[in-house]
């Protein structure tokens, strides 16, 4: 059991016969009255997330999701497969359970698929990703305003924003939670 008092980003519990994953918390001490829990929550299988009110006290059983590594092997229209490393068998997953921080994950990469009895709700990519910028305007000399960034495409398809010292054909580290450059890999 779990108090709401205990809520964390992340932690999942089972209410009303549904599994929510808290995505945002916070802990509220008015001037008057009793403390209490605002939060924002996603119902894991149907994917609808909402903001509700808790009182710190009140408990809720632990709801134990599974979140095993498994390779990205192929996508084939709608379906994309991931490759359990341990038995080697392919699981197909559909597109609208993939998040958009999934257009980083090239083939052969690692996810972490997460499941609650046996029903996939997610795929994590990996928080950081090095891939190959395929296309960007060149940087014209005696620009250098500070923070001047340009359109790019990486090798998986994506656009991003880099620096204008960035050329094509260079690896690059980014932040698949943002969707961000971080530097030069």
């Amino acid at each position: 059991m779990i108090s709401a008092g205990e809520f964390r980003n992340g932690v999942t519990f089972e209410m009303d016969g549904s599994v929510y994953q808290i995505i945002e918390f916070q802990h509220v001490k008015p001037g008057k009255g009793a403390a209490f829990v605002r939060t924002k929550i996603r119902n894991v299988i149907a994917g609808s997330v909402l903001e509700r009110t808790f009182n710190p006290t009140e408990k809720f059983p632990n709801a134990y999701v599974e979140r095993k590594d498994m390779e990205y092997s192929y996508a084939d229209g709608d379906l994309y497969y991931f490759m359990d490393s341990e038995t080697y068998e392919l699981v197909p997953i559909g597109k609208d359970i993939l998040s958009d921080s999934f257009k980083f994950v090239k083939e052969n990469m690692v996810c972490r698929v997460v499941s609650f009895k046996g029903k996939v709700f997610a795929v994590e990519p990996p928080n950081f990703v090095e891939l190959t910028i395929t296309q960007t305007d060149p940087g014209f000399k005696g620009d250098t305003a500070t923070n001047v960034t340009k359109p790019a495409t990486v090798e998986t398809g994506a656009e991003i924003r880099v620096p204008l010292f960035i050329e094509e054909g260079e690896r690059v580290r980014i932040d698949t939670r943002t969707g961000e450059y971080m530097e030069r890999a």
